[in-house]
């Protein structure tokens, strides 16, 4: 069903006609052949971009819409309830631009901005390690600054190591690099721009998913990438501060997405209620199932008003670290209760790939694991409640 939405101001409510336009007819119709396919819908990154809807939070200056960020998200959510992958692949293309957009400099945003926003350039977010997931501090990737002679052309770092789990890995044109630029555990990371084409980096075969198919994510390795000083983004240490900072604005990102899958797969298991009868009558006619899908519907407008929330206070520049982690862990939660309660719904025919909800209920189980998994967010909203700050997350 169409949700009917509180937007702030005529601009915003024609932008979201757009993208339901978008995902009706460019999105939903591919989704379940490209994913039973596991290709990468590349065309669709640029049509987004093509249409401005990767450059919505973006002050104009850079080519960006200049939108509040829970305009953002709710575009967000309806892409995700026509197709995860391309949602999921949008919230990463963000977070890759994340640390350009506020820690890169006049020159560096004027060298690439536009591009990334445009959807010419595709980005990955290159944080996690094989032996680094949840404690990132952890990374053994290196950044190591030469001082050898052949640097004609100005410094630069020389990266070694290996990255896990990238999403748009080998598909996207840059890298947004985490690294070990010194010894220090917390502030001795920084933070790299790389072109997708610099010798020494390789891409691991496709991980084999049961879910988001269509989003590729493989291992990166880095073998004596020379990356040039000057693409480093932000001061040298300050990659662990500058990750975490994009990872509160990337999990509001995932808990839009989280909402979207859950709305697709309510609306599918009230419109299969409807239409099927028993004993002579709908099944949503049954009180026994009509409360089921009544608290599905809580659900998805709990955790849709929990990230709108957190969003809310990220526009008015107040701290939400706190809250994002509440809307992640709340939204993907009920993302994965309401799909697999849309499979009861459906009965057999929910565990068939006749109807799309066993997708969404695959699909569903990744959002509680990526961007941190739900254990962290524990973490975080447990730390703030002890007075704590955020540390490591």
């Amino acid at each position: 069903m169409t949700v009917e939405r509180l937007l702030p101001s005529a601009e915003a409510y024609d932008l979201l006609a757009l993208v339901r336009e978008i995902a009706a007819d460019e999105l939903a119709p591919k989704a379940a052949q490209v994913e039973e396919a596991a290709q990468f819908p590349r065309e669709t990154f640029r049509l987004l971009g093509r249409s401005g809807l990767l450059s919505l939070p973006y002050p104009e200056e850079y080519g960006g819409g200049a939108q509040p960020y829970e305009v953002y998200l709710q575009m967000l959510e309806e892409l995700a309830s026509a197709w995860l992958s391309v949602a999921v692949g949008v919230s990463v293309q963000s977070l890759a631009c994340y640390p350009l957009a506020v820690y890169g400099t006049d020159a560096q945003r004027d060298r690439w901005f536009a591009h990334l926003l445009a959807g010419d350039l595709l980005g990955a977010y290159c944080l996690s390690e094989p032996q680094a997931g949840s404690d990132v501090a952890a990374m053994t990737t290196r950044a190591m600054l030469s001082d050898t002679a052949e640097e004609l052309q100005g410094p630069a770092y020389v990266i070694d190591g290996t990255k896990a789990w990238t999403t748009h890995g080998g598909e996207a044109d840059f890298y947004t690099l985490f690294a070990r630029s010194s010894p220090d555990r917390t502030h001795g990371i920084s933070c790299f721009l790389v072109d997708a084409t610099t010798p020494g980096l390789s891409f691991g075969l496709p991980e084999h998913k049961m879910g988001l198919t269509a989003s590729t994510t493989t291992q990166v390795h880095w073998d004596g990438v020379r990356v040039p000083a000057e693409r480093r983004i932000g001061a040298e240490g300050a990659g662990l501060r500058i990750a975490l900072s994009a990872l509160d604005s990337g999990r509001l990102g995932i808990a839009a997405c989280a909402v979207g899958l859950a709305q697709a797969a309510l609306d599918a298991a009230v419109t299969y209620a409807k239409e099927r009868t028993q004993f002579g009558q709908s099944i949503i006619d049954f009180q026994g199932l009509s409360f089921l899908l009544a608290d599905m519907a809580a659900a998805v407008q709990t955790a849709r008003s929990t990230y709108l929330d957190a969003a809310r206070r990220r526009d008015r520049g107040l701290p939400f670290t706190t809250e994002a982690a509440i809307a992640k862990l709340v939204a993907t939660d009920a993302a994965m209760k309401v799909t697999t309660d849309a499979v009861q719904v459906l009965g057999g025919y929910g565990y068939t790939r006749d109807f799309p909800v066993e997708r969404y209920m695959r699909e569903a189980k990744v959002l509680q694991i990526f961007e941190g998994t739900n254990q962290i967010q524990r973490l975080v909203i447990g730390r703030a409640l002890a007075g704590s700050p955020p540390g490591e997350r």
